[in-house]
């Protein structure tokens, strides 16, 4: 392994890290926070944190393998998560690092729980923390690597490839950085926009920034102890189910649309109709479910349906109603598009469009070629036969995805968690959603369950094959790269 290279990767991450800290500091000092130090003092432990990795990473060659990227993705969002909760502990906001790990890893890793019991109590620069820290983590750690990675000489090829696992895959090119550079463009851009539409509508500016910034990360912490059922509003309710959805968009396809004038490239693309029509179709069956079965007008189980379908789908975690009084087959809906999530390539999580898009292909193709044998039936996307590589690749992903539920579902139990609880916790760390009935934390959760969530957080992040990969023993037999 290249240990200097991957030393002096991290370390330029903390210094982009520490400098979101003395933004913190800055806001602290201007509001009056009592957490100004706290911030001025983690921005300075992390940075004299990336002068020791990059002291120590000098004289690394400009090269890496396979191997450097998977070790580089992972050792970067637990480096994170780590150095997040400095802020969270020296300010006694959260006063044990289990909890602070916790809340950072949700932070990062946009899942959106949180162990703090209220929200509207934090000073304002702390809030400015958690949302920054999601709207990092949402376009992502290594995507930062990627656009920064050419100012030292390094190709961020491997490294994209190595976090857009599976059929997103394909999209890493040579210029894979000019265009990295172009999407956080994209993604800078949309975040203002949704911070001033919310403005417009009513919020307050610097809380319609925070949600600007958890919006189009898909991350879902508020600044609301009710999320955004507190704010009694219809119009930053649609605002937020139009800036959610376009979060869950393939983001190579908003730049292409936006700078190249591709907009039939979204319009023709098999993913983005899967994932309109989920949305379309789960939206449509809980509003015809609240009308004609618990007798609420249309309007309000329209509007209420499609902010939970978007928010859940998205895996953003927004709440705009007390939906823990809903009736249990809509949950049984919502959980459904918890597994199947937005388009690959987006800032959401769970298992992306395009692979549920591929595993009911060939679902589909396996009948068909059971009642023909002889038959050639390509399984296609866009057009394009998928390899059957791909296909396997896919179906091995959906099982890890699901025996990765089960799994946390069963250590869950042991911890002492519920046996729902459990099953909803598995699902919402690995899927990254975070979805919690407003008002409660995760505070009270026993210290076994904690961990093991911020186990799933990550894997599901990182899609699966990254964090599970660095575990196996081949990785670290020479040769295998």
């Amino acid at each position: 392994m290249h240990i200097k290279t991957i030393l002096r990767i991290l370390g330029s991450l903390l210094m982009l890290l520490s400098a979101v800290m003395a933004g913190c500091a800055g806001v602290a000092l201007f509001f009056g926070g009592y957490d100004f130090f706290a911030f001025l003092a983690s921005a300075l432990i992390t940075v004299l944190g990336g002068l020791w990795l990059l002291y120590f990473g000098r004289g690394g060659e400009k090269k890496y393998s396979r191997r450097d990227s998977y070790l580089t993705i992972t050792l970067s969002w637990v480096m994170f998560a780590l150095v997040g909760t400095l802020p969270l502990l020296l300010s006694g906001l959260i006063t044990n690092f289990t909890d602070a790990f916790f809340e950072s890893m949700s932070a990062f890793t946009t899942t959106g729980c949180t162990v703090i019991n209220d929200t509207e109590a934090i000073p304002r620069a702390m809030l400015l923390w958690r949302c920054m820290s999601q709207w990092l983590g949402g376009l992502g750690i290594v995507f930062f690597t990627v656009a920064v990675l050419p100012m030292f000489g390094f190709s961020g090829v491997q490294l994209f490839a190595a976090e857009a696992t599976g059929y997103a895959k394909k999209k890493a090119n040579p210029r894979v950085a000019i265009t990295a550079r172009w999407i956080l463009t994209v993604y800078v851009t949309l975040t203002i926009l949704c911070a001033l539409s919310l403005w417009l509508c009513g919020m307050q500016p610097f809380e319609a920034v925070c949600h600007g910034l958890t919006t189009i990360s898909t991350g879902g912490f508020s600044t609301r102890n009710e999320s955004i059922a507190s704010f009694h509003s219809i119009s930053i309710e649609w605002v937020l189910v139009f800036f959610m959805f376009v979060g869950g968009i393939n983001y190579t396809l908003i730049y292409l649309m936006v700078v190249k004038g591709k907009i039939r490239d979204l319009l023709r693309s098999s993913e983005f109709h899967w994932y309109l029509f989920i949305v379309c179709i789960f939206t449509g069956i809980i509003t015809g479910g609240l009308v004609h079965r618990e007798g609420r007008d249309f309007i309000t189980a329209l509007s209420d349906a499609i902010f939970m379908v978007v928010s859940t789908q998205t895996t953003t975690g927004f709440a705009c109603t007390n939906y823990s009084t809903w009736p249990s087959w809509v949950w049984m809906i919502l959980g459904f598009s918890m597994y199947f999530g937005a388009m690959g390539g987006s800032s959401s999580g769970a298992m992306k469009s395009s692979r549920i898009a591929i595993f009911t292909k060939s679902i589909a193709a396996e009948f068909r070629r059971i009642l023909h044998p002889n038959a050639v039936l390509p399984v296609r996307m866009d057009g394009m036969v998928i390899p059957s590589s791909t296909r396997t690749t896919v179906l091995t992903f959906v099982c890890l995805y699901v025996l990765l539920v089960l799994f946390g579902w069963l250590l869950f139990i042991i911890f002492g968690l519920d046996f729902e609880n459990s099953y909803g916790m598995s699902l919402c760390c690995l899927g990254n959603v975070g979805i919690i009935v407003p008002g409660t934390s995760c505070v009270g959760l026993p210290l076994g369950v904690k961990w093991v969530s911020c186990f799933l957080m990550l894997v599901g992040r990182l899609e699966l094959y990254s964090v599970l990969l660095i575990l196996t023993p081949t990785f670290w037999r020479e040769g295998n790269f």
